[in-house]
């Protein structure tokens, strides 16, 4: 009989390689080399007289046994962070790594210089940032932090709004003067319109608001992008009407670089945070939380 316990340590590791499906990508998060990954899973394995992992030399799949141990593994790891924030110094001085995410322009714009300022705040946290075009699934992922705009959240997770944040219509002034400014939605059909694949964007169908009033509108354009930023140049370039959020088009608008077309319809996208409901108490995901609600400035 093996009475070798599992290291917390090893439980860990486990964890990282069981969430990226990966030998390579686990350690490049944990900052250590694949060979030590190996190390760690195999004495896992050792201690508890399994499989863990089933190993292709393209994959890396859980095995039925990795399935039982992965569930086991997030509570005791869970229960550890629990107990060092309550007992330990961990409650003042939050350390350890913390996965964050967020979608392109966001995260570059706001979300990254934020967390550049957590890190100089709390000098024992790890800050891993990734940024995506697409909605990510955060437990499974193994994210700890979603920074996302827009309000459909799955309930599955737990989101905290961090600002209040919607999205205008908008074209240049030189669009407008050769064009013309539509006078319903129903016009936008007759216009070049921008169309964004991004994240919880429904591609080429726009639904927005006018007080009780909600509407989806088919727009067509010949000029789109999974990147919000280049379909904001364009716009303002006058190459077409577009529906982006005021964090990001406020200052253009102020500027008189864009004008806001149709003002009563708009589209609610608040800025959530949103994190799996184990995390509920993990002190530093709560310092991360409340350090970006104070430095996130949406303009509304």
């Amino acid at each position: 009989m093996n009475n070798q316990l599992p290291s917390i340590e090893d439980l860990e590791v486990f964890v990282h390689v069981a969430q990226r499906s990966s030998f390579v990508a686990a350690a490049k998060d944990l900052g250590v080399s694949p060979a030590y990954v190996t190390k760690r899973v195999r004495m896992l394995e050792a201690a508890l007289g399994a499989t863990l992992f089933h190993r292709t030399t393209r994959r890396v799949v859980v095995s039925e046994d990795g399935e039982r141990t992965y569930h086991w593994a997030q509570k005791v790891l869970d229960d550890v962070d629990h107990l060092v924030e309550e007992i330990g110094t961990k409650r003042k001085t939050p350390r350890g790594t913390i996965r964050v995410c967020s979608s392109f322009g966001f995260g570059r714009r706001v979300v990254a210089p934020a967390l550049a300022g957590l890190r100089d705040k709390y000098p024992g946290l790890q800050i891993r940032f990734e940024v995506f075009d697409r909605l990510v699934d955060v437990g499974a992922e193994g994210f700890d932090l979603d920074i996302r705009i827009g309000d459909e959240i799955s309930p599955h997770h737990i989101a905290k709004r961090l600002a209040a944040n919607h999205r205008v219509l908008c074209a240049s002034p030189a669009y407008i003067k050769k064009h013309g400014a539509p006078k319903t939605l129903a016009e936008l059909a007759n216009h070049d319109c921008l169309i964004i694949r991004e994240r919880d964007h429904p591609f080429g169908v726009w639904r927005l608001r006018a007080g009780n009033k909600e509407q989806s509108v088919k727009v067509r354009g010949s000029l789109s992008s999974n990147n919000g930023e280049i379909a904001v140049r364009w716009a303002v370039d006058g190459c077409g009407i577009i529906l982006r959020s005021m964090w990001d088009v406020g200052p253009l608008l102020r500027a008189g670089d864009l004008v806001q077309l149709l003002p009563d319809w708009t589209q609610e996208a608040n800025i959530w945070a949103v994190y799996p409901n184990r995390l509920e108490t993990s002190a530093k995901v709560r310092v991360c939380i409340d350090w970006l609600e104070a430095a996130i400035n949406c303009p509304v």
